[in-house]
């Protein structure tokens, strides 16, 4: 990256005895990943005292997803949030809040002060279920700690990640910091409680996956209050099979995965939209379909690349947004450019 001459600063550097100073460019622009992930499985189980519903999933990154760039200006204070989209139903939200969220969270935590330039290319469909708002905030926080040079404890960066919402912790497991509580690296999770319980997995095989989105987004709250208007008022719930017997599933090929999602019997079961795509993308050939989160993206897993390719053709004369990807063998965060 081009520097100004004074964008540096002396560092001491000890080895085998002897001390040196060393300089040391700081940064002033990165641009990192910033993946979606779809839910494999998802088991809901009743609300909780604090409103929450304890969940069970497996989660799983793909090839696809925004890409972010920051870059420090020289007032102090100031963040410029610019969002550049490509998505057929043209969804930019108002205010992408996630973001400012994320800047404002960690400048108190921090007090790091210092003006932030944020450029957001989204292809992730807003409301689909992808967690692309989640992998937003957790970019932005792993991004801002390597601009800062804050150094935080992983601990801390995922406390910041879990009060930004519930999925966020799960995409800052490659983020910045080492030491004890430190995520390992891993593009699958069994992820369990509100969102904070994640235990890394590997990636079973880097399939290949089609999303399908019908051109609507599912508020994530409207789903939930369904689900529990169904079930009684929020009682009751999923209990899940247990995270020793989902880890075990997910060494099975996609066809022979016993996963579902406690959204989609009462979202898109039968003739609705999600129905239609789940039927179209397994007579297409998925040898696993389902909704991902709490919709509206759903998904089909392939077993062959040349079929999920020809399945994503098909279905792209019938859905207003449809992509091929794959599963990514690593944890989301990673800085592309700096």
């Amino acid at each position: 990256m081009d520097l100004p001459p004074r964008a540096w600063f002396f560092a001491p550097y000890f080895t085998r005895g002897a001390f040196f100073i060393i300089r040391i460019r700081t940064m002033l622009r990165i641009k990192v990943s910033s993946p979606c992930k779809i839910n494999l499985h998802l088991s809901v189980g009743g609300r909780r005292a604090d409103g929450y519903h304890d969940l069970e999933s497996i989660f799983q990154v793909l090839d696809f997803g925004d890409t972010l760039g920051f870059e420090l200006l020289e007032e102090d204070g100031v963040c410029e949030i610019l969002v550049d989209s490509a998505l057929p139903q043209g969804g930019i939200p108002a205010e992408p809040n996630i973001v400012r969220q994320a800047v404002s969270l960690f400048r108190r935590r921090t007090g790091f002060n210092r003006g932030i330039r944020v450029s957001r290319d989204k292809r992730v469909p807003l409301g689909g279920g992808l967690g692309g708002g989640s992998s937003t905030a957790a970019a932005a926080l792993g991004a801002l700690d390597l601009l800062a040079g804050a150094g935080l404890p992983p601990a801390e960066l995922r406390d910041m990640a879990l009060r930004l919402g519930s999925d966020v912790p799960f995409f800052l497991a490659d983020a910045p910091g080492e030491g004890p509580g430190r995520l390992g690296r891993g593009g699958a999770a069994w992820v369990g409680g509100r969102g904070e319980r994640i235990v890394p997995l590997e990636t079973p095989r880097p399939w290949p996956a089609v999303l399908v989105n019908p051109g609507f987004p599912s508020p994530t709250g409207e789903a939930f209050r369904r689900l529990d208007a169904q079930r009684g008022g929020g009682g009751g719930g999923n209990a899940g099979p247990g995270r020793e017997a989902l880890i075990k599933a997910l060494e099975a090929g996609p066809g022979d995965w016993p996963f579902w999602n406690d959204f989609f019997p009462v979202l898109g079961a039968g003739e609705g939209a999600y129905g239609r795509i789940i039927s179209a993308l397994r007579d297409s050939g998925a040898a696993f379909a389902g909704l991902s989160g709490a919709g509206s993206t759903c998904f089909g897993v392939f077993t062959d690349a040349g079929e999920a390719e020809r399945a994503a053709r098909l279905l792209a004369d019938r859905w207003i947004f449809v992509c091929m990807t794959f599963f990514l063998a690593r944890s989301a965060f990673r800085v592309v450019q700096c």
